[in-house]
């Protein structure tokens, strides 16, 4: 007997597993498991996806539906994992409360990077890995070194086709090949979710307007996203547009939205705050926006790749300089959007939907920040990422990067050419770090 375990914490995320076993992503096995995670800070007082619109819609690809917040309570799912030592047992756990019996055992996972990914396939250890990434973060580069026990068991990284050409980073580092989800097979289960978008408020053709709640991250300040928000509805209105559509975030409190409301009251738009959890791409089905426009969320590039809708960006230039540590998993889908899509202040731009770079440039952008980001997860990168910044030293592109990691890791860019063998030099270093700790020593 074969059992494929699905493991999903969203919506969009249990989509695309819809659509990759519709269209035979997955071979055929005798018993097929959905495992919900509720990933909230809080899950005891946040819906589950099990109880997101839409779901009912989905539920049918799988025999049972399992909740591993109920396994392992009162551990929560992303801040738990097994000892070393406990991984039998807990195996053993698993299979009696999920009825596995000896069943062999298929895993389909989210970021395999964290838990409860991990957790998942170092306690079923022999069992063969897919990982399915539904967002931008897997063109970027994998956020931790994972053990080779692991990261030798995946045999795949499922992904949408966000950015035609453009290929994934994530888990290159063991060789792991990308895999298309068919596009026409997601846009398919997607018109399956229209009957959860029943009840939303009837508004044809608006701008809208798609929050994500950047600082319950710590990204920027409540105060810095309000501004953002008010930016999207100043920039739409410039824009002609005098319908408003804004979709929070879900878990974004109430507040955020009062500011907006009242600058597109000054403006004289109308604005309808949805109060709904749909999915952005049900709206786009349903209203079929003029616009859409945010920062740098997966729903911009799914407006643009798979509906065709038109869409603008908004503050990414303030995201790329705050987002730390410089291998913040965030910056790769930053970088794609701000290079990719339109500024919501060019109005030539968003008009003519003029995209900053193609594809091939994309790619070797990613790839360079990539390789900044990890460069001990990937250093075959490093030489690309030394020609791609060497012919191409001006601010346009030194934007996606900072100086200080450019000099750290001897890349062009960082400090003056002349002095370029410094940060590779053992005993320059050895200095600095002297210098450090007595001016440390100094302050105290």
């Amino acid at each position: 007997m074969t059992t494929q375990i699905f493991q999903a914490s969203t919506l969009y995320g249990m989509a695309t597993l819809a659509a990759a076993l519709d269209s035979g992503c997955f071979r055929p096995a005798d018993r097929r498991v959905l495992l919900v995670c509720n990933n909230a800070a809080t899950p005891e007082t946040t819906p589950g996806l099990e109880e997101m619109p839409g779901f009912e819609q989905l539920r049918d690809r799988f025999d049972d539906v399992l909740s591993y917040n109920e396994t392992i309570f009162p551990f929560h799912p992303g801040g738990w994992a097994p000892r070393v030592d406990d991984m039998p047992l807990w195996e053993r756990y698993l299979r009696h409360e999920w009825r596995l019996a000896d069943d062999d055992v298929e895993l389909a996972v989210e970021s395999i990077q964290v838990n409860p990914s991990l957790a998942l396939a170092q306690i079923f250890h022999g069992a063969p890995v897919t990982v399915y990434a539904d967002g931008l973060m897997s063109y970027g580069p994998t956020r931790n070194k994972i053990d080779p026990l692991v990261g030798t068991r995946v045999d795949r990284v499922l992904h949408l086709d966000l950015v035609p050409g453009l290929e994934p980073l994530l888990l290159t580092e063991f060789g792991v090949p990308a895999q298309i989800v068919p596009t026409p097979a997601f846009t398919k289960v997607l018109a399956q979710l229209l009957p959860a978008g029943d009840g939303l408020p009837e508004v044809e053709e608006p701008a809208l307007l798609l929050g994500q709640y950047l600082s319950a991250l710590g990204i920027l300040s409540a105060e810095e996203e309000e501004d953002l928000h008010v930016a999207m509805v100043r920039g739409a209105v410039a824009l002609g547009h005098t319908k408003v559509v804004f979709k929070p975030h879900p878990t974004a409190p109430a507040r955020f939205t009062r500011r907006l409301e009242q600058e597109a009251a000054k403006l004289g738009a109308e604005v309808t705050v949805l109060d709904t959890p749909v999915l952005a791409e049900v709206l786009y089905q349903r209203t079929r926006p003029a616009l859409v426009v945010g920062c740098f969320s997966t729903a911009l590039l799914t407006a643009s790749a798979l509906y065709g809708l038109p869409v603008a960006r908004v503050g990414t230039e303030l995201l790329l300089e705050r987002l730390t540590p410089f291998e913040n998993s965030n910056r790769i889908p930053v970088t794609v959007v701000h290079a990719l899509l339109p500024d919501l202040a060019d109005r030539a731009a968003v008009t003519g939907q003029r995209r900053g770079t193609d594809v091939a440039g994309l790619g070797t952008l990613v790839r360079a920040v990539g390789f900044a980001m990890q460069p001990k997860i990937l250093p075959r990168l490093r030489g690309e990422a030394e020609r791609y910044l060497a012919a191409n030293p001006d601010e346009r592109t030194l934007r996606y990067f900072k100086k200080r990691r450019l000099t750290a890791l001897g890349l062009p860019g960082g400090v003056p050419g002349g002095l370029m063998f410094l940060p590779r030099n053992s005993t320059a270093r050895r200095v600095v770090r002297r210098a450090r700790a007595l001016r440390k020593a100094v302050r105290r």
